[in-house]
């Protein structure tokens, strides 16, 4: 088969790899789909360390299922499904309690961090565990199910929020997550949405997708800007999704005594807190690792329209562009969101 192969840092070369091997438990699926994610980005360069060539990349797809293992009851060949990134194992005391996210033998899927392997769907095709498996409605587009992951962390994060109906919510960060997150905790109950971000461009979006106000970081006050919005308060619930100091600043900033901090973005290690300012005005901070079961949630959510991805669709691109796509989005492609790569093409 054809795979998408990061040879090494800033090389990624279309090569021909090994079909999957799959065990009695599994699925092979032929992946008609799979997004760009940042982390991805990320990783290309290797600054998260959670990317170590060789490695076949991509963790946000969808696509048909082409072999089921012999245990397999619930699929069967032609089936359309997505799969969470997350492949848990189902059996550790996380997973029992219902946590799968926080597995303690948890493997991401296209994520080779020195402890794992675990190719990911940058390929023809891709074998996953089917417990991991959600099938897909027969007119669902599959560009559209690719973005179910990114969709489900959005959730996921408006799920930890202690949102109450009627509550003024910050969004911190305009890019491909905030854009989601901004519709999710409007569907949560948020009475008034306000999206932050450097980027006139992303503010404009967020504002068409359900946020109330854009506020340019860099061209107002944004806490004062909050607070005016707010009868002097600040927000009850900020969603972090950036992971910098500077940014995990403005949400505490922004936020009202008592409120909380959802903290999203993670691609910093290590971030300064202003600790005075979480004890003494008593935040709440929480932490939002992926997603924990709300695919079919979010495959609900998107087949209804109460989110929407067209939006966020930058270009659908074959696997030999792949590439090109990647050092261009590496580079800052101006406007760029979300690339969604169909090894069908």
């Amino acid at each position: 088969m054809k795979a998408m192969l990061l040879s090494e840092y800033k090389q990624l070369d279309v090569v021909e790899f090994a079909e999957p091997e799959i065990g009695a438990d599994d699925l092979l699926i032929q992946v008609k789909a799979c997004g760009i994610c940042g982390s991805d980005i990320h990783g290309y360069d290797g600054s998260t360390g959670r990317r170590i060539p060789p490695l076949v990349m991509g963790h946000e797809a969808a696509g048909v299922v082409a072999k089921v293992g012999s245990a397999v009851t619930d699929y069967q060949v032609g089936d359309p499904v997505t799969f969470d990134s997350t492949v848990s194992c189902g059996v550790c005391f996380y997973c029992r309690q219902g946590h799968i996210n926080l597995c303690d033998n948890r493997m991401v899927l296209g994520v080779s961090c020195g402890e794992y392997r675990r190719h990911g769907a940058f390929a023809e095709f891709v074998s996953v565990p089917q417990h991991i498996c959600y099938r897909l409605p027969a007119d669902f587009p599959y560009e559209h199910a690719a973005m179910i992951e990114a969709v489900s962390v959005a959730v996921h994060a408006a799920n930890r929020a202690p949102l109450v109906l009627g509550d003024t919510a910050i969004v911190v960060g305009s890019g491909m997550i905030g854009l989601l997150v901004v519709q999710a905790i409007r569907l949560a109950g948020a009475a008034q949405v306000i999206a932050i971000d450097l980027d006139e461009g992303r503010l404009e979006l967020a504002k068409k997708l359900g946020a109330d106000v854009g506020l340019k970081a860099d061209a107002v006050d944004v806490a004062a800007e909050v607070k005016k919005r707010t009868g002097g308060r600040g927000a009850d619930v900020a969603i972090e999704v950036v992971g910098a100091t500077r940014t995990i600043q403005t949400a505490i900033d922004s936020t009202r005594k008592g409120g909380s901090v959802t903290l999203v973005g993670n691609v910093s290690p290590q971030v300064e807190m202003p600790l005075q300012a979480i004890v003494s005005r008593e935040l709440t901070v929480y932490g939002s690792c992926a997603s924990n079961g709300e695919y079919p949630a979010c495959i609900d959510l998107l087949q209804r329209g109460l989110i929407k991805v067209d939006p966020l669709i930058t270009a659908k691109i074959s696997l030999d562009q792949a590439p090109e796509w990647f050092a261009r989005l590496y580079q800052g492609e101006p406007g760029a969101m979300k690339v969604i790569v169909d090894p069908t093409l």
